[in-house]
Parts: C-alpha cells; sequence; structure tokens
C-alpha cells in the first residue's frame, strides 16, 4: 500500500483552468522580442504566480530581474544552478516554445489515426521528438485537435525493449484503469493512468517491461526536462487533470510515435480506404470458404506469441470453419491505426460476426497488416 502524502500540490497548479505556460512564455519572448521589458515582467512575474512550482519560470524571471540592472549574456545567467540543470532547463524552454509555434494545422490529421469506432470520443497522440501529446476528438468524418501538451519521456528515448532500460515504448496502446492519487505515492501526482504496454505486437517482437502510465507530478516539482522519466510519459499536474477526466478506460486509444507525421484529408481518405479494402477483401475469401484465397492474405513470415508459425496455424484455424455453410460475416466497431515504427504496418481491430445457418457467432479480432514489397498481408492475427 502507497504511503500517506504528507506534502500538498499547490492549489494552482491543480486547477485545469490555470493559464496556458507556454503561452505566457510565448508572450514573455514576444515581449523581450519587442524590447519590453517591463511587459515581460508583468508575464513572468503572472507565470510564476500561477505556477509556484515552475522551476523554469523561475530561472527566466531571475534573468529578466537581472536585465532590469545590466545585460544577460546567456540563459540561466541570474542563477547559480549547476550546468546539468541549466541544460535541463534550456531543453524544457526550447522544446516548449518550439511546439507552441509549431502546433500542428488543424487542417492536417495525424497520419496513425486512420479510423475511430463511435464510442471512442478521443484518442491521444504522442511525438516523442517534440515532446508534446496531443488529443484529438472523434468529431464526425475526422479527427479533430482539441489540446496539446508538453510531457516529458524515458531518459533514453524510445522504443522500449526492456525491463529498466528507462525508455519509453513506441506503438498503439490503450488506458486500462484510472490510478488515484491518493492511493499512490507522491512522486504521480494527483494521479496515473496505466497502459497496456506490453502489447501482443510487443510480446511478439520480444519487448518487456510493465508499469508504463500517464501521470503527474510530485508535489514539489512542476514539471521535468523532456527526456527525464524512467518510461512513463509524464504531465504536469494541471495537464494530466485535463486528460484524466476526459478519457475512457478500456476505450481511449494511446499513439506513441518518434515523430508524428500530419497529411492531409485527401491522403487520410485514401489510406482509410486502403484500410477497409484489405479488410472487406479479406472477409470476402473467408466467406468464400477457398482455402487458397484466404491464405493470399497471409504472410509466409506469419506467427504467433505461442510459437506456431503459417503452417501450423492455418490448420487449426480451418478446422473451426468446416462448420460454416454458406456464412455471412459482418463487422462492427471496427478501427485502424497506421502502427508507429520503420515498417509499413497498419493494425485494425474489429468484432467478427459470422452467421451460417441458425448458428451465430461474434468474437472480437485485430489483425496486424505489414507491406511486404508492394502486397498487404497478415503477419499476426489473435482475439482480444
Amino acid at each position: 500500500m502507497a504511503k500517506s502524502r504528507p506534502n500538498k500540490i499547490a492549489a494552482a497548479e491543480i486547477n485545469p483552468n490555470s493559464p496556458d505556460p507556454d503561452a505566457l512564455l510565448i508572450e514573455v519572448y514576444k515581449s523581450l522580442a519587442a524590447n519590453n521589458l517591463q511587459k515581460a515582467q508583468s508575464k513572468i512575474d503572472a507565470l510564476v504566480e500561477a505556477y509556484p512550482h515552475f522551476q523554469l519560470a523561475h530561472l527566466i524571471q531571475g534573468d529578466l530581474l537581472l536585465m532590469h540592472t545590466r545585460p544577460v549574456p546567456s540563459f540561466g545567467a541570474g542563477a547559480a544552478a549547476q550546468p546539468d540543470k541549466l541544460k535541463d532547463l534550456r531543453d524544457e524552454a526550447a522544446v516548449r516554445i518550439r511546439s507552441y509555434r509549431e502546433r500542428p494545422d488543424p487542417d492536417l490529421i495525424p497520419r496513425a489515426v486512420l479510423q475511430l469506432r463511435d464510442d471512442q470520443k478521443q484518442v491521444i497522440v504522442v511525438d516523442a521528438r517534440k515532446s508534446r501529446l496531443y488529443v484529438y476528438e472523434n468529431s464526425p468524418g475526422q479527427p479533430r485537435l482539441s489540446a496539446d501538451f508538453y510531457i516529458s519521456q524515458g531518459k533514453f528515448g524510445i522504443n522500449k525493449i526492456k525491463e529498466g532500460d528507462q525508455k519509453t515504448p513506441i506503438g498503439v496502446y490503450y488506458i486500462t484503469s484510472r490510478l488515484a492519487g491518493a492511493k499512490l505515492p507522491n512522486f504521480y501526482g494527483p494521479g496515473a493512468l496505466p497502459l497496456n504496454y506490453p502489447n501482443e505486437w510487443d510480446k511478439l517482437n520480444g519487448r518487456n517491461g510493465s508499469g508504463i502510465w500517464l501521470h503527474g507530478m510530485p508535489p514539489e516539482s512542476f514539471s521535468r526536462p523532456p527526456m527525464a522519466s524512467d518510461g512513463c510519459v509524464v504531465l504536469t499536474n494541471p495537464d494530466f487533470l485535463k486528460i484524466a477526466s476526459i478519457v475512457d478506460i478500456g476505450k481511449t486509444p494511446v499513439i506513441i510515435s518518434e515523430h508524428v507525421e500530419f497529411i492531409s484529408r485527401s491522403k487520410w481518405l485514401a489510406e482509410k480506404n486502403l484500410a477497409e479494402k484489405l479488410l472487406e477483401d479479406w472477409r470476402l475469401d473467408m466467406e468464400s470458404q477457398n482455402a487458397n484465397r484466404i491464405l493470399t492474405n497471409y504472410s509466409r513470415n506469419f506467427k504467433t506469441t505461442q510459437g506456431d508459425n503459417l503452417n501450423t496455424w492455418f490448420p487449426k484455424q480451418q478446422s473451426s470453419w468446416d462448420n460454416w455453410h454458406n456464412p455471412a460475416i459482418k463487422f462492427k466497431d471496427v478501427t485502424h491505426f497506421r502502427y508507429p515504427g520503420k515498417d509499413e504496418l497498419i493494425v485494425s481491430t474489429f468484432t467478427q460476426e459470422t452467421s451460417f445457418g441458425k448458428s451465430k457467432s461474434a468474437v472480437r479480432k485485430r489483425q496486424y497488416w505489414l507491406k511486404e514489397a508492394a502486397r498487404w498481408r497478415i503477419i499476426y492475427e489473435t482475439t482480444v
């Protein structure tokens, strides 16, 4: 059981309605660029007042106070911080300001998000390179950007392979539960949202470890440097609370990428249609009950977490189809995502409803489609 929580988080720092720190930082730098030191000072003072534990804001405030008396040659000149600490704060300032200035074009769509279920209200997309988390609402017709937040990731970057490597995984995950801050050590702030790492694709590729969460900050701190966690995605407390208030446990996807690619609506529609066609062609081949037709959908490199290859797995599946007579197959609750990474990979999840005669069955499936040369084939399939 977690220890008691004697330290309190400042009220302003858990208020979801607190001012946007990135916007205030931009205002500070705009004022300095316009040689308006007084305005910059008032903005940074407001930032420190709103977030008293924001170390970066305090450092900038010190620089601005020093500017009233003499030129400041470098960032953090008014502080007695260690060089590595100054570097961390410089890095945080740089990614916050760059990401705020380079917010995604609202007319573009993350390439990874091809199709959401109707009951999935939002999807979370993490750009590790920019230390940024985006929330997209499931608007009719396409995902729509609703918010974005600064995050800290693993000390050694992304592509988690094993327990303790202090890396953040890349992949498509789901929030599995909601952990209240009162039941956790102070380290996690107001709470945590665990992810289902390792997922089936991670396990198939030998990745292990556990305990990858979205979570907040301890009471004595406001934020971390861009690369400072043991692998989790860490947010400021007000940002974490905003996200925790909207996600649906078990439904909200979290896509973590090295770099998020944004594409036009026309290109997105083309890729969405491609994913739909792959699944539809597979459905028609399944209804045909022609083993050769069905096999053309599967990669020769197909494998399962139980150690089966295509030659051992396919006959087991085929035996269950022998009882089907003129089957009719329908899909429900379909999702399609471009899986992050170097491979051309689409992960599709759906409920397969099969009717034959008076019998009916339903199963939730997930397929990973890999582009091999010019052909897309299923490299892995499982029930979920």
